[in-house]
């Protein structure tokens, strides 16, 4: 679970982490409220869980009331990449010296936890890891032994973080491995971590993703599912039972199995297309599951084929041609599929299916030749 950036800030400040003073405001008035009561300048920013708010125009400074008014109704009901902004986070402006990177998660090759820190931040770690991964200092913890406040410290000496901070950045990095360990965190990250002209070190961002198989110990997160902004695709998946996560391509993906899910959107990736989505139906490739499955991706516009990628292990291939022969019967289908069935009674399914090929409804042999012809059918 994704938490906001101003529910991030909150969950911090319950372990002792020192955030910018500020407020949530759903209107302009409550906006120019929150501004009085923290100070100004104040930093008015949209709160959508997407990154690029800064250059869509959704984050702010404001000097006085006017300035205020007109931003907030401007960010209000702005459009971030698909995401509309209806809440705002109004905290007091802090003058930045120097700009930090860091987080925790879980390094799960390793079955340890992963601390990361650079004195480089401000920017997506991406860019950091790519052009200068020597800026990142890595730090293993075992669960069992946790951190300790000598190990921050020499932790954030190896980064280089200037010496004013490192203090007062060890102490913080402590409570946010608490926050991480103790809040049932799978992200505790902070971009940036400042150090401000007066010398002090606090959290100037948060982005939290919280642990949803942890969710019995927290009742308290109810009120973060409450407003969680769910992809109407993935909400529909969920009712259906499937394994589904929505991206942004145009090609439509059916596999059975995560990782053959996750080889699909590679070769469809490596043949020059884009995947539309992750979505694993297990070893039910039944009609009820197929329907659902093609009725899910059928909701997304941006889809113009469907990849429908099946090796039958214990699953027969000759009950997965019927079962889309049927799911075809049950949906209506704006899309050509592309089909490779391989495995398990492939032969029979194949036979099965020829009767009701066409040039909307095709096999290909191999994973790859019908990868090249889905994404043929995506760039027509």
């Amino acid at each position: 679970m994704d938490l906001f950036e101003y529910q991030g800030k909150q969950y911090f400040s319950r372990f002792g982490i020192a955030v910018s003073p500020g407020g949530v405001a759903d209107t302009v008035e409550e906006a120019l409220s929150v501004a009085a009561r923290v100070g100004f300048p104040v930093v008015i920013k949209a709160q959508v869980k997407v990154g690029g708010r800064g250059k869509a125009g959704g984050v702010k400074l404001a000097d006085s009331e006017d300035e205020v008014r007109t931003h907030a109704g401007a960010i209000l009901g702005l459009d971030i990449k698909g995401h509309v902004v209806k809440r705002l986070w109004v905290e007091h402006a802090s003058d930045i010296a120097q700009e930090y990177y860091a987080s925790f998660t879980l390094d799960r090759p390793n079955k340890v936890h992963l601390g990361m820190l650079s004195a480089q931040g401000g920017v997506e770690i991406e860019v950091v890891a790519e052009e200068n991964p020597d800026a990142i200092a890595m730090l293993q913890i075992d669960p069992l032994v946790g951190l300790d406040v000598a190990t921050a410290r020499r932790w954030v000496a190896e980064a280089g973080l200037d010496e004013a901070a490192r203090a007062q950045a060890a102490e913080l990095l402590v409570k946010l491995y608490t926050c991480y360990v103790e809040g049932d965190c799978d992200l505790a990250e902070v971009n940036p971590l400042i150090l401000t002209p007066e010398g002090k070190v606090h959290a100037l961002d948060a982005k939290v993703t919280l642990d949803e198989n942890a969710s019995f110990r927290h009742p308290e997160w109810e009120e973060y599912r409450a407003t969680e902004t769910e992809d109407p695709r993935e909400k529909m998946a969920k009712e259906k039972g499937l394994n589904y996560i929505g991206l942004d391509g145009t090609v439509g993906i059916i596999a059975n199995g995560a990782g053959l899910a996750m080889s699909t959107l590679d070769v469809v990736n490596q043949v020059g297309g884009s995947a539309a989505n992750f979505l694993d139906i297990g070893g039910g490739a039944n009609a009820d599951v197929m329907a659902a499955a093609l009725e899910v991706i059928n909701t997304d516009p941006k889809v113009k084929v469907i990849f429908v990628n099946i090796f039958g292990g214990i699953t027969r291939v000759d009950e997965v041609a019927k079962g889309v022969i049927e799911a075809l019967g049950r949906v209506s289908i704006t899309s050509p599929i592309v089909l490779r069935l391989d495995g398990t009674n492939a032969v029979e399914g194949r036979a099965i299916l020829a009767p009701h090929l066409n040039d909307r409804l095709l096999t290909e042999p191999t994973m790859l030749d019908a990868a090249r012809r889905a994404v043929a059918f995506a760039n027509q």
